[in-house]
């Protein structure tokens, strides 16, 4: 299969029933996806975002704008299909993807396990370290996935400049491995994949084809299994009907009248906001729950923050496809990483990754780190100052860490909100600003904590990784989902909802202190393995050989 070809299906194609409604189509939703339609299902998938080929993702400003989609409580401004879904609160700030594929569209793609102590918490259920499931599914998701480290990181000025920066910790940085196709081929999906070109803008959408999103594995499989994908769709919420669920929903941006569709099973893969937000609305309308849902909202731990004005050159701004500027590769948008563990305290973890801005957002640059807002030079000089000038030198930190995740998420006026009144005193934010401003120092720059201060960001803190909501438990009182992912009925015990399941990142009963991805596929793919004993279902994981593989027929 090309990547030019399209996986949606227009709206009118969408039937009246299906065996399994998948909500979302990230990391959770578009492994159920593909291995459900792999086990002989009637597979559905709704996405509230819209498909979005290669070469289309933005490669000026004026296209990332209007990408843009902002939340402030129930007021929006922007296209309900935007990519950047921004979430203003109160109290911290979430960044999410929007689109088909999800997150994986404009992630750094950074494929980490977490550290062994995260899963040896009393927070997760007993069998999710007791039965075997979890290596067999971090070792499928890698199969489909196919992290890989760039073999020349280390020749990476962004790479060296990180180096430096991190000598005053006494290690030195690691390769980081990414969902990124370095050498080209076909993935396990069967998708032809062009070569890393190095350019990085990663963060705005791949448009080399090299990134190995969830549109290019999971669902371009699902569909070759027979799924019918569809777009523009947002749910609202989901009703028990007999022996099955109605999936309500109406057109993304549409106040017009609401659909549905009927299963026998749903799986909300819509993420952490997004499967919150379903099933509080649901129980507004009768469902049952644990009185966890909503609780237990972490933001991972993320900063990202910079170091202005040091003495090496970072050259961590990315130069698009076709370039903008040639002088030397800039790399994947996380090519390295620090890696920081406390064998006496695993919350005081952390992970510094070099970071790359991505070149949709080079015009701004300028505004956001120049005193007093002057620009580098004329108007017409912009781009080669942030590629030459003094912002040649900007360092990008991504860190991920700890925190308590004893935030809320909750429907105001039937919008979804955070709820976490003193996330801006969490430990884990004092302890990464000492580190960066020490990291920052050492190469004679001035640690910048958040340049958007002065913008409607405001100076909360912020993550792309929010996590919880729908947390995993032994029972009701410890969790909204059990083990399997399968939704507990009542506000205690272990009876749950026949036919509904939560897979995404909403199930995570604690931070992971790393990019979360990874882990969100592996419970995915052993939520798959779950569902298929408890059927009596079978689906094989083989890969799609490529055309030039199969044998001859007769």
């Amino acid at each position: 299969m090309q990547q030019s070809e399209t996986l949606s299906l227009a709206h009118s194609a969408l039937r009246p029933v299906y065996d399994v409604v998948v909500v979302g189509s990230g990391y959770g939703g578009g492994i159920a996806a593909s291995r459900l339609a792999r086990a002989g299902q009637h597979v559905c998938v709704l996405e509230r975002g819209r498909e979005v080929p290669v070469g289309r993702f933005p490669t000026r400003m004026p296209e990332l704008r209007r990408e843009l989609q902002v939340h402030s409580g129930k007021k929006r401004s922007g296209s309900g299909t935007g990519l950047y879904d921004v979430r203003l609160g109160s109290d911290i700030n979430v960044v999410v993807g929007c689109g088909l594929g999800g997150g994986s569209l404009i992630n750094a793609g950074v494929a980490l396990r977490p550290d062994p102590r995260v899963f040896a918490d009393s927070a997760w259920p007993d069998a999710i370290r007791d039965d075997g499931l979890l290596d067999i599914g971090f070792a499928r998701a890698a199969d489909m996935l196919r992290p890989r480290r760039y073999a020349s990181a280390e020749s990476l000025t962004k790479y060296q400049a990180l180096d430096a920066a991190g000598g005053v910790f006494g290690t030195r940085p690691v390769t980081a491995p990414v969902t990124i196709s370095f050498d080209g081929g076909v993935n396990s999906a069967g998708i032809d994949q062009p070569a890393c070109t190095l350019c990085g803008d990663c963060l705005s959408g791949c448009n080399v084809g090299a990134k190995t999103s969830i549109a290019v594995t999971y669902l371009a499989d699902a569909k070759t299994h027979g799924a019918e994908i569809f777009t523009e769709l947002s749910v609202s919420h989901v009703e028990k009907r007999g022996s099955g669920w109605r999936v309500h929903f109406r057109p993304t941006g549409d106040d017009g009248d609401e659909a549905y569709v009927d299963a026998k099973t749903v799986f909300l893969g819509a993420g952490t906001l997004g499967s919150t937000e379903i099933l509080l609305r649901s129980r507004e309308r009768g469902l049952t729950t644990s009185d966890r849902l909503g609780n237990g909202f972490s933001a991972n731990g993320d900063i990202i923050a910079f170091a202005l004005g040091g003495k090496n050159r970072a050259n961590a701004v990315g130069v698009g496809e076709p370039p903008k500027f040639t002088e030397d590769p800039v790399g994947a948008s996380v090519a390295g990483q620090i890696e920081l563990p406390d064998d006496a305290d695993l919350n005081a973890s952390m992970i510094i990754q070099e970071g790359t801005m991505p070149s949709t957002v080079a015009p701004l640059l300028p505004i956001f780190f120049i005193a007093g807002g002057r620009l580098l030079g004329a108007a017409q000089s912009l781009i080669k100052g942030v590629y030459k000038g003094p912002l040649a030198h900007l360092q990008s930190f991504f860190c991920v860490s700890h925190d308590d995740a004893l935030g809320r998420l909750v429907l105001k006026d039937d919008a979804l909100e955070v709820d976490w009144p003193d996330v801006a005193d969490q430990e884990v934010y004092g302890r990464v600003d000492a580190a960066l401003t020490k990291a920052a120092e050492s190469v004679g720059g001035r640690y910048i904590k958040n340049p958007l201060a002065a913008t409607n960001m405001g100076s909360r803190p912020a993550t792309a990784h929010p996590l919880g909501g729908c947390g995993m438990g032994e029972t009701a009182e410890s969790g909204t989902v059990n083990h399997k992912c399968q939704v507990f009925a009542n506000a205690s015990g272990d009876e749950t909802h026949a036919g509904l399941y939560v897979c995404d990142g909403s199930i995570m009963p604690r931070s992971l202190g790393c990019n979360p991805l990874l882990t969100i596929s592996a419970l995915a793919e052993r939520a798959m393995v779950h569902f298929a004993r408890d059927h009596d279902l079978g689906f094989d994981t083989e890969a799609i050989r490529p055309h030039a593989e199969l044998e001859p027929t007769a």
